[in-house]
């Protein structure tokens, strides 16, 4: 067993925000080969949609049924098993040749990232800097944002340089996935105090009584970030494609890394202000971004689209971690995963559904119609829960709080 020294845990920090960026590579390389598949196959765009959504629903089942299961068997056991599945699930995308194929290939990767994506988060906690308490989350929030804009605008320009791109792509993603399946094994397993059977990991969602008023104010702004997210990375490149006359899948592909940039940039920025803050200024900056956005799409502006991306990308990165901001001073330890089950309930629900209905709204009312009646939907959550947010005081985190003396029990005589 790897020895537990200071340079053992730097590296097992690196390797698990390594690991991480890469099973967001892998998350969103498909999306510039939406619209290949959808040439070479005949699909209709409601069937593009689906192959997208169906990641987002495993993914959410794989995450509710088995997303504490690391506490309970350890977390390179279930990082081996979620590398090797999602290498399988590489390989029957890189094979694919029917619409069957490219949705179990999908579903097998969104059961992977549901093994993969708690086990990851808790390994970067258990190895992060002492002293650092917001360098676990703060990293989280990068190493994903980071993965999601490399996988897409990489996989757009193999897709232009290269004769086989589907091979070099999820080829070389195979191999990646399989070395990281055996590479966790020569990092130091996580002491845990307490083991878990594994009958208990399953999440149960639950809301503490005390904290639905603030849930249900977070809720707008879950669905409005997270829908947001989902229809950039199904639709993005089609829209730039088909509303911009893109030629390159590199030109179609642009605005996923602009979008994770600009929320990377924004993260880092705000994450030591105020929930409240961080709060209203994502749903606010989603908001009015997104208004930004369909209006230079009307206007058939390439380069004012690609600004408000930017802004709508800003957004996207602070709104979801302003919600955690604020529900999580609320939330006790021991009703941390049945409301975190609930958030991300939400989140993938969100993340998944919007892009399905954007695909049977296009052959009605043509893709730019589908993105503007979406994107004012976007637009009113975005000002509910900025108006919502503003009336909800922050709470101070548990941490941060004095703590009490024990008090001396009343029997006890003094001396």
């Amino acid at each position: 067993m790897p020895a537990y020294t200071a340079a053992g845990h730097r590296r097992s920090f690196g390797f698990a925000i390594a690991a991480t960026i890469l099973l967001m590579v892998a998350a969103s390389a498909p999306s510039p080969f939406y619209p290949r598949f959808a040439e070479q196959l005949g699909l209709p765009p409601v069937a593009t949609t689906l192959i997208f959504a169906v990641y987002a629903f495993t993914m959410l089942a794989a995450l509710l049924l088995t997303g504490a299961i690391s506490d309970a068997v350890g977390r390179r056991p279930v990082i081996t098993v979620g590398s090797v599945l999602l290498a399988v699930s590489l390989v029957v995308f890189w094979q694919s040749d029917s619409l069957t194929m490219l949705l179990v290939a999908r579903s097998l990767q969104g059961i992977a990232a549901g093994l993969l994506l708690p086990a990851l988060s808790a390994m970067v906690v258990d190895f992060a800097p002492p002293k650092q308490s917001e360098a676990a989350s703060l990293w989280n929030t990068i190493a994903a944002m980071t993965g999601l804009g490399i996988g897409a605008i990489t996989a757009a320009i193999v897709l232009d340089l290269l004769a086989n791109p589907t091979g070099a792509v999820f080829g070389s993603l195979t191999v990646v996935f399989l070395l990281i399946a055996a590479l966790v094994w020569a990092t130091p397993a996580a002491t845990r105090s307490v083991r878990l059977r594994v009958a208990s990991t399953i999440s149960r969602p639950a809301v503490p009584a005390k904290m639905r008023r603030a849930l249900k104010v977070a809720v707008p702004a879950i669905i409005a970030g997270w829908a947001t997210n989902g229809l950039f990375l199904a639709l993005g490149s089609s829209v730039v494609k088909i509303e911009f006359g893109a030629t390159t899948h590199a030109q179609q592909s642009i605005t996923i890394p602009i979008f994770a940039v600009s929320g990377i940039i924004a993260s880092v920025l705000l994450h030591r202000s105020s929930a409240r803050v961080v709060s209203v200024y994502g749903t606010s900056a989603l908001g009015i971004g997104t208004a930004l956005n369909l209006g230079a799409l009307a206007l058939h502006s390439f380069p004012a689209y690609l600004v408000t991306v930017a802004v709508v990308g800003t957004g996207f990165g602070t709104a979801f971690m302003g919600v955690l901001k604020t529900l999580m001073p609320r939330v006790d330890p021991a009703e941390r995963a049945a409301v975190m089950a609930v958030i991300y309930t939400v989140s993938y629900l969100a993340f998944g559904v919007p892009t399905i209905i954007a695909g049977l709204l296009v052959p009605l009312i043509s893709l730019q119609g589908a993105m503007m009646a979406l994107g004012a939907v976007i637009g009113v959550l975005c000002a509910v829960a900025t108006v919502k947010r503003i009336r909800i005081p922050d709470l101070p985190h548990p941490d941060d709080l004095p703590r009490r003396p024990a008090k001396t029990p009343k029997h006890q005589s003094m001396t």
